[in-house]
Parts: C-alpha cells; structure tokens; sequence
C-alpha cells in the first residue's frame, strides 16, 4: 500500500539537507534536549522508586505488614488470635509482642525507649532482624536470661557494648513504704542491630518476650500480634477481612498507617520531580516550534507549489506535523534508551564518576546505605513516554496551521 504523500513530503523534509543550516542544528538540538530530559525523567525516578523501596524494607524489618493490639493495650490469648488471623487469605506467619515504653540507664547515661518483647522463632518468621545484626545474636534472648538487644544509636549514646550490664526502668511502680519507687531490673547486652533508620536504631531494645512480661507484670498477656502477608499492598485488604472475623475486640493497623507521613513525604517529591523534570522536556518539546517556523519561511515556496496542484490546507499542515513529531519521536527513542540503561546500571556507573572526581557520592556513615538504589518501574517509562510524545505534537500545532495559512500568491511574487 502507497504510504500517503503527507508522510513522504514530510519525511523527506526531515532528512533532506537544508541550505540553512541553522535550522538542522535547531531540529538537533531539540532532539538531544527531549533526549536529555526523558533520560534525567527515567533515572531520577527510578533512583527514587529504589529509596521508596529501600526505605519501605528498612521500615519493615522492624514492623510488621499488619498489627493487631488490644484494645486496652494488652491481650489475652494470643495463640487464638494468631489462630485466626493465619485462616485469613494472604496471611503468612504471625507473632505475639510485648511492647511498652521504659528507661535504660549505664553508668551516669540515661535513654528512653521503646522495649519489646519477643520470640526470637517466631519473630523471624515477621520481621527481618536477622541480617540487621551487627553484633551478638538475636538467639541470645532466652527465657529468664534477661538479655537485651540494642539498636546501634542507643548502644553508642549509652556507650555499652557487647557483655555490659545495663538497668531497665519500668515505668509501672512498686508500693513501698518510702513510697512508690519504680521497677528495675538488670539486663546483659547480648547483642546490637542496625536497621539504618534512626528512629529505631535510637530507640529500641528487644528482649525475650517472658522476660517483658515479668517485668511489666503482664502475666501470660502480651500488647498484641504481628502479622506478615504475602503482599504488603494488599495490606489494607488483609486489614477489613480480619476487622470481620476477628472473634476478639481489637485495633487493627497496617505499615502504611503507622508511617503513612514517611511514604507520603517520598510519594510527594517524586511527583513534584516528575513535575520539575517534565519541563525540562517541555523546553525541549518547545524548540521544535522554533524549528518549524523557520523551516515554513524556508519551504513557503514549496508550499505555495504543492497548493496549486491541489493539496488542501490540511495537507500542508499533516507535512509539517510528520516534521515535528519525527524530531520528538527521534528524541524520545534516544532517551528512553538513554535512560533505560542508565537505571539499570546506576550501581556501575556511580561508582566510576566517583572514581573519576576522586570522592564519595554516597556517604555510608551518613545515608546508612553503601550504594544508590535503583528500581526501574516500567509503568513510570510508558507515562513519560506518553508525556513527553504529547509536548511534542503539540509543539507541532502551531507552525504546522502557519505553513497551512500560506498563500501561494504571495509565496510565489518574487520566485
């Protein structure tokens, strides 16, 4: 099948060598700058995706997908609770947890924290702990041992280490007869994890869930049970189910509730990149109008030729649109490569820039973080496609309705 002479006229209009050589040079500079920004588009967002997915992990290595609490802060039968909530669809593992507020004292340093109690066996199967630790074992918290695990922030602030001894205050009171003194007990540090989010390296310590509970006087109840999923997306859905079938009165509460304010934050900021770095394409998208319009003062000869021999004004202006959107869709190809393997490859090519400025890009002793994530997300690369092709054609619209407006009288006085 012939392909239209629209799209001939204006592809050979592209490719063809102009005698002004200034408008070539425009066409490849609007090119390279659609390149340029889908490229930047590409890698900022996907250096972005991998925070939000390092974050998200860090996150979830101490917190659960889903939790379930009692409503007075503690909860009596867990093993039914766990029982339960295990029938619900996409629920993996469950795991009881005794958390209350208390005070870790050594020597003349004093810390408040956020004391929890667990099961080591059971606490693999929902958090990640594991391979957070840099010292000890997360083994060592067994029954009546009373051992403690530190976070390496409130392990440096108090100045403990491996073996030292250190003094819990339980906030809950002793009746004596001088008054009512607080309850302390002695722990042994036996071992210390770093998750790389200060929150929690700063202010918790794990101790054997039986352990807390003496201390606390808690008898067998515990403040509630963990829940890991399949899906943590779907945790909202795995959160309305076990609000329904749930045989006890209890708060229910997911990861995105409990730090909603740290996923927003990032979702926010990369929104507004997206935003920021889409003009970089539009600036770009905007130069092609600049190339047509020179490119129509160039051809109106042309033009006023192919209207006497009958094209139409629509016509005219499909010849300058093929034009136009040739360049951007040239442009976009190359960036959407461009970036493409560049996001794939940030854990190369960070590395070679730092070797090539002779410094440190990333910090670890800052971010917490040995080198910089990266998650290429095809759904991002279709949106910025679609985007930047849309700034083009539109970028189109005007000199292609000019070229359309020529009138091959005038065009054709001084040939």
């Amino acid at each position: 099948m012939a392909l239209p002479y629209e799209l001939l006229i204006g592809l050979r209009y592209t490719r063809a060598k102009r005698r002004n050589h200034f408008i070539s040079f425009i066409s490849l500079i609007s090119m390279l700058g659609i390149a340029l920004g889908v490229t930047a588009l590409i890698v900022v967002l996907s250096v972005m995706n991998g925070f939000q997915t390092e974050l998200r992990s860090r996150i979830l290595a101490v917190v659960s997908h889903v939790q379930i609490s009692g409503q007075s802060g503690e909860m009596s039968g867990w093993e039914l609770v766990a029982a339960e909530s295990s029938k619900v669809p996409r629920v993996m593992a469950a795991a009881p947890f005794v958390q209350a507020q208390g005070m870790l004292s050594f020597g003349q340093s004093v810390r408040g924290a956020m004391v929890r109690g667990v099961l080591p066996d059971y606490e693999d199967k929902v958090a990640d702990f594991r391979p957070h630790i840099k010292e000890g074992s997360l083994d060592s918290l067994t029954p009546d041992a009373f051992n403690v695990v530190l976070g390496s922030e409130l392990a440096r602030s108090l100045g403990v280490f491996v073996g030292d001894k250190v003094t819990v205050i339980a906030p809950q009171g002793v009746v004596t007869p001088a008054g009512v003194m607080p309850r302390l007990k002695t722990f042994t540090v036996s071992g210390i994890f770093e998750v790389g989010m200060f929150e929690y390296d700063s202010g918790l310590a794990l101790i054997r869930m039986e352990d807390a509970q003496k201390l606390y006087r808690m008898d067998d109840r515990v403040s509630g049970v963990r829940l890991k999923i399949d899906d943590l997306f779907k945790a909202r859905v795995v959160v309305n189910q076990l609000a329904s079938q749930l045989s006890v009165p209890a708060y229910i509460s997911d990861w995105t509730m409990s730090h909603a304010n740290f996923f927003r934050a990032v979702q926010i900021e990369k929104n507004m990149m997206f935003i920021i770095l889409s003009l970089i394409v539009a600036v770009a998208a905007f130069n092609i109008v600049s190339t047509l319009v020179m490119a129509v003062t160039d051809k109106q000869a042309d033009i006023a030729i192919l209207r006497t021999l009958g094209a139409s004004p629509r016509s005219i202006m499909a010849v300058f649109m093929v034009q136009g959107a040739l360049i951007g869709f040239i442009g976009l190809g190359l960036g959407v490569v461009g970036g493409v393997t560049l996001a794939l490859n940030v854990d190369v090519v960070v590395p070679f820039i730092e070797r090539v400025l002779g410094t440190e890009l990333m910090s670890k002793e800052v971010y917490y973080i040995s080198s910089l994530p990266s998650e290429l997300q095809w759904g991002d690369v279709i949106t910025i496609t679609a985007v930047s092709f849309v700034l083009s054609l539109v970028a189109t619209i005007y000199p292609s309705w000019r070229a359309s407006r020529v009138n091959p009288a005038e065009a054709l006085r001084y040939e």
